[in-house]
Order: structure tokens, then sequence, then C-alpha cells
């Protein structure tokens, strides 16, 4: 049976999956709850990594030695970089860059890596989706704040949040990204060490304009934001599973 591990940074970030599997059995390991149960036929496993690199690392570890998936997906929010994402729209992270840290160094360790990828099966299974719910390419054209994007692009990672525009731009030389977020690019580091597949996406909550008390404040924007986001997840398991969406 094929398994396929899921990991969020927040509890609302993989609610959805709860709901959604079969024989669903919920254990304590390793200071993380971790969910098991199948979905159409394959065996998925979620945990809600925390917040941070470290956290996603440990998270993504554990379940690769303990559960040995094919495949690790990472969604949930980030901030919007990229003038032409709106918030709401997706970014499906081709490739995954750390923000404060000095990647030569990281290199020199396997896999011997200064920035990483999601599998390319993977962002194609991901693109095609999302295409086919009615989002449109932010590359190839513009589209107006109530129309849905996606934009295979570039993630960087940090253990700040990113606020204000001092820090956004900081960000942006410095990674060239189209969102930033604070455990993307360790979860795929984590899965090329290991050497399985994976996939980071992103919705985004918000433009880095704001702190993170308040984004904490629009709990209802959040909750739709991060259940997009779960919601796609699940549908591109679906793909990997059968093919297609079930």
């Amino acid at each position: 049976m094929k398994t396929i591990a899921i990991i969020g940074a927040l509890e609302k970030e993989v609610r959805e999956v709860a709901s959604a599997v079969d024989g669903a059995v919920t254990t304590q390991e390793a200071g993380l709850t971790v969910l098991a149960g199948t979905y159409h036929g394959a065996r998925l496993v979620a945990t809600t990594a925390g917040m941070g690199t470290v956290n996603a690392a440990a998270a993504a570890q554990h379940l690769i030695s303990t559960y040995h998936p094919e495949a690790l997906i990472f969604s949930g929010i980030a901030g919007g970089l990229n003038p032409v994402l709106h918030i709401g729209d997706i970014v499906i992270g081709e490739r995954l860059r750390y923000l404060d840290t000095d990647t030569a160094l990281l290199a020199e360790s396997a896999p011997g890596l200064e920035e990483y990828t999601s599998t390319p099966a993977l962002v194609d299974a991901a693109e095609a989706l999302l295409t086919s719910r009615g989002y449109c390419n932010a590359a190839e054209q513009a589209a107006g704040p109530d129309s849905l994007q996606y934009l295979r692009g570039i993630i960087a990672t940090g253990d700040r949040f990113v606020a204000g525009a001092e820090m956004r731009e900081r960000a942006i030389e410095a990674t060239h990204a189209d969102c930033v977020e604070m455990e993307g690019a360790a979860i795929a580091h984590i899965a090329a060490k290991n050497g399985i597949d994976c996939l980071v996406m992103r919705a985004i909550s918000d433009n880095c304009d704001e702190a993170y008390d308040a984004l904490c404040t629009r709990e209802f924007d959040l909750e739709e934001y991060a259940q997009r986001a779960s919601n796609i997840t699940l549908g591109i398991v679906r793909r990997v599973i059968c093919g297609n969406e079930a």
C-alpha cells in the first residue's frame, strides 16, 4: 500500500485530513500528534509540525523514519512577495530557499544543495488540479483580485515572521521569492536528504504587511486560507493515487 505523509505548520492546516480518512487512528509520537488512516486505497499519515524550520525538519524526519512514505506533502499559508499574487492565490514551490541561513555551509553536508525543489511530477499534478478547478496561471495572464490564480514559483523560508516593508524588501532582495513562510525549505531539505518525493505548496494569507498578532485576529480568514490549501492537498493525493482527481 502506498503511503503519503502530509505535514502542516498549524493544526488548522491539517484538520481537514482527519475528516477525510477512513479508520483514523491518532497517536502521540516524538512530541507530535500523528493521524493515520486510509484514503482512496493508500495510507495517509498527517501531523502538525509547529512553526519554524526545526519543528518542520523534526516532524518530517520522524514521519519518514517511522512510516516510510513515498511522498511528503506540505501545505499551508504564506506571506506574498510577488505583486501579481493576491490573497488566496496558490504558490507551488518549484524551488525553495532559506532566507536567513548560510546555505554554502549547509551544502557541505548531504544532500549537498543550497536550494531545494519539489518533485517535478508532484508540481505537475498540483498544476493540473488547480487548472481543473479554474485557477489561472499568474505567470501567463494578469487576473483581477477576485480571480483564482496559481504560480509555479520560489518559496522563501526563514525563522522570523516577515512583517513590514523593511523585512519584506530584505526577503525579496535575498531570495527573489514569490512568498515567504517558516517551514517549506526545511521540509524539502529533509525530503532530499532521505531521497523521497516532496511537494511544498502555499496559499497567500497576507502581503507581509501585518504583525503576527494582527494576522491571528483574522481567524475566519486564516481558516479559509488554510482549508483551501488542505483541500487542494487532498485533491493532489487523489491524483497521485488514482491518476486523476476522484
